[in-house]
């Protein structure tokens, strides 16, 4: 039943590795750090079954697979600080009580980071020097070597180091998880900061328990019932951890799906702009084989499907490379453009965000026709369509626009710009 449950939990962690391979090979520096930390815990709890400690055992060092597995949790440990320290960092300058926070687990991780070395360095000493490794009646390897100081020396620095690290977790998640809008990451985060808090409790007990053994002996059964119950707690800590971590990696897939269906969306819109004014342009679309039938399919999908810059950052781009067209476009605008384009969206009976998006597109179609007509730019804009702060707000209004756009009548757009004509 014990390994089941290992079992279980290395599959867990197992499963969120692979699901961040794709990132880590993108060589972002925080997903990287959280493909290490689960890549590495998982190693840690193989390591705890029958057949890790069973492959280790064959190179006929004892307990060896128990140095490897505390190693290797340190390891872990010490990327996960990593990601936790870089995951709030973007938000730290305009919060102050972020900044707080990134402070305290930036300085524990320089410290954790120096200190993994030393602390791996003296748990090698005490393991191969100190350690009476004779004994083998235990199955635990604590209960087997109760009363060496060289047991407290060794597991004292190990627990400190993961109690350590666990409340800075817990720490950061549980302010992260009270800031957190959607129940979904405010769940996964509230799970995490759980399972860290577990984390530093199970810690405390086992370092209490250690000293324990260290200065008496203790039965059988209270060895058995200590080793249940920590066992017990640390399947909850690492279960409650990977689970929660699925739900904020869920809400990126959501999101991260949300923004390429915008983006999706809005291309068609981007390229044209993109065309007319490239001067604005960070990079220009795509333009394989032009004049060809099938350039079009090609090059859509050669500017969509590309790996980097992630979608959400594309879309940010999009976005505010549409609106500096249009504010290029705003210098050959006509007077009171919008206006009469706006009343055109009234006098067709569309409902108010339709109107406002055929507003939106009659505008850009009749600024571009002016435009290509060579008229001369403003000095200054004359006419804008009004902004929208909110970028959600502003991606949803472009998005109707497009759709608009592609419905606009090129004479129409001509005539609007006329400020004597009533279309």
């Amino acid at each position: 039943m014990t390994d089941a449950i290992a079992y279980a939990i290395i599959a867990l962690l197992l499963f969120q590795a692979v699901w961040r391979i794709p990132a880590a090979l993108r060589g972002q520096s925080r997903e990287r750090s959280l493909w290490g930390a689960f890549a590495a815990l998982a190693v840690a709890w193989l390591l705890r079954t029958d057949l890790g400690r069973a492959v280790i055992d064959g190179l006929g060092v004892v307990d060896l697979a128990t140095l490897l597995k505390h190693v290797i949790t340190i390891a872990g440990i010490c990327v996960l600080l990593r990601y936790v320290t870089a995951v709030d960092g973007d938000g730290a300058a305009s919060d102050p009580a972020v900044l707080r926070r990134v402070r305290v687990t930036a300085a524990v991780h320089r410290i954790a980071t120096r200190a993994s070395l030393a602390t791996v360095l003296v748990m090698a000493a005490v393991f191969f020097l100190v350690l009476d490794r004779t004994h083998t009646e235990s199955p635990y390897f604590m209960a087997r070597h109760a009363g060496e100081v060289g047991l407290a020396l060794y597991m004292g620095l190990f627990y400190l180091y993961t109690a350590v690290a666990a409340a800075v977790c817990a720490y950061q998640w549980g302010g992260s998880a009270r800031r957190a809008r959607r129940w979904t990451l405010r769940t996964g985060l509230t799970m995490m900061a759980v399972a860290m808090a577990l984390a530093v409790l199970y810690a405390v007990v086992r370092t209490a328990y250690c000293a324990l053994i260290t200065v008496r002996t203790v039965s059988a059964h209270v060895i058995s019932v200590q080793e249940n119950i920590t066992d017990t707690m640390l399947y909850l800590v690492f279960l409650l951890w990977a689970v929660g971590a699925i739900a904020p990696a869920t809400q990126a897939l959501v999101d991260r799906r949300r923004a390429k269906r915008a983006l999706t969306a809005l291309y068609p819109l981007w390229r044209e702009l993109a065309l007319a004014v490239p001067s604005v342009i960070l990079r220009a679309p795509s333009n394989v084989l032009p004049g060809h039938g099938f350039s079009a399919p090609l090059n859509r999908a050669r500017d969509l499907m590309r790996l980097s810059p992630p979608p959400s950052l594309r879309l940010e781009r999009y976005v505010t490379e549409i609106s500096d067209v249009q504010r290029t476009l705003s210098h050959y605008a006509s007077p009171g453009l919008y206006e009469r384009a706006t009343a055109l969206a009234d006098r067709q009976g569309h409902p108010e965000d339709a109107a406002r998006a055929v507003a939106d597109a009659y505008w850009i179609r009749s600024a571009l026709a002016a435009m290509a007509a060579g008229s001369a730019a403003h000095s200054a804009p004359v006419d804008v369509p009004p902004a929208d702060d909110d970028f959600d707000v502003q991606v949803e209004r472009y998005v109707r626009t497009r759709a608009a756009f592609g419905r606009t009548d090129p004479d129409t757009a001509r005539a609007l710009l006329q400020s004597n004509v009533t279309v």
